[in-house]
């Protein structure tokens, strides 16, 4: 028997749930606005096939997270032939929109020609080095593309995540805060190598600070393009007391010359972890550089959290 509100018996009753406000509510999918502007990955160094991959990585990463999106690559050293140039790039960027809209205005289509920049150059870099910057600048300008140059990915949290995998994969630091067991080889001074002269030692240390509460340890920024100045950092953190020193790169990998960390690491008689590279969190910082350009918003760019 029941009554006009619902069943008698004591039992509970199932209610709907209902819809989840705010934060808790499922973000609503994001795509590239339609013509919009063109990702250029702006890639530093020598290329490669090992570069091409990466950076093909890096932007495969940021197309997952804004599908619709033209991404492309133009490499600061290329031959345009394998390894188009970032010049070149940009041109080919222009004119491709240029004959979209004029096919458009042939089909009696009401078109206007599409403002805003052709193209937004994001650089791979994962912190300031003014030299490559410059060149940057220069093979956008050589373009003469209206195109929109972001700033370099870090400094960042997500940076420091990222770190952290390098060390534990090389097995210099843990990967797990909360784990009771330690690594053996685990370093108890971290030496951040970076190039790109003083300014970028200086956005080093800022990721630096947000590495060392991770790993809660002493992380010490240092140039790796200045001569003596790794091995003068490692025997400053080792008259501090830490005596197992690691060289973490602050780097993603194009930007950096053959065997450089490899010197550096034996005259500061330390281990090394491998560079940043392909890590997620590049893909999803240089996407975060494109989307804030354009003035739209996805979600910011979140890392594993701290335990």
């Amino acid at each position: 028997m029941s009554s006009p509100t619902g069943p008698v018996s004591g039992l509970p009753v199932r209610m709907p749930r209902p819809r989840q406000p705010g934060r808790h509510r499922r973000p609503e999918p994001l795509a590239a606005p339609e013509g919009a502007p063109a990702f250029v990955l702006a890639v530093p160094g020598t290329p490669s096939a090992v570069v091409r991959s990466l950076a093909e990585e890096v932007v495969s990463i940021a197309r997952s997270e804004l599908p619709g999106m033209d991404a492309r690559i133009g490499y600061l050293d290329g031959d345009d032939a394998e390894f188009p140039t970032l010049q070149s790039v940009l041109t080919r960027a222009a004119e491709e929109r240029t004959a979209r809209f004029e096919q458009a205005r042939a089909a009696g289509m009401d078109v206007r020609e599409p403002d805003g920049p052709v193209a937004v150059v994001v650089p791979l870099l994962a912190g300031p080095d003014s030299a490559l910057l410059r060149r940057v600048r220069q093979a956008v300008m050589d373009s003469r593309v209206a195109a929109e140059l972001t700033d370099v990915l870090g400094p960042h949290p997500l940076l420091a995540e990222a770190l952290h995998v390098r060390l534990s994969e090389a097995g210099l630091a843990r990967a797990d805060r909360a784990r009771l067991f330690t690594v053996a080889t685990a370093a108890d001074g971290i030496i951040l190598a970076s190039v790109g002269g003083d300014e970028a030692v200086q956005a080093a240390g800022i990721t630096g600070m947000l590495l060392a509460a991770r790993l809660a340890v002493p992380v010490m920024a240092a140039a790796l393009d200045e001569e003596g100045a790794i091995a003068a950092t490692a025997e400053q953190l080792r008259s501090s007391g830490s005596q197992q020193l690691a060289l973490a790169p602050y780097l993603i990998g194009p930007e950096l010359e053959p065997g450089l960390l490899d010197a550096a690491a034996k005259e500061a008689g330390c281990s090394t972890a491998e560079a940043l590279g392909a890590y997620p969190a590049i893909g999803k910082l240089a996407l975060a550089k494109y989307t804030t350009a354009l003035g739209i918003a996805p979600q910011q760019p979140q890392g594993a959290p701290v335990r």
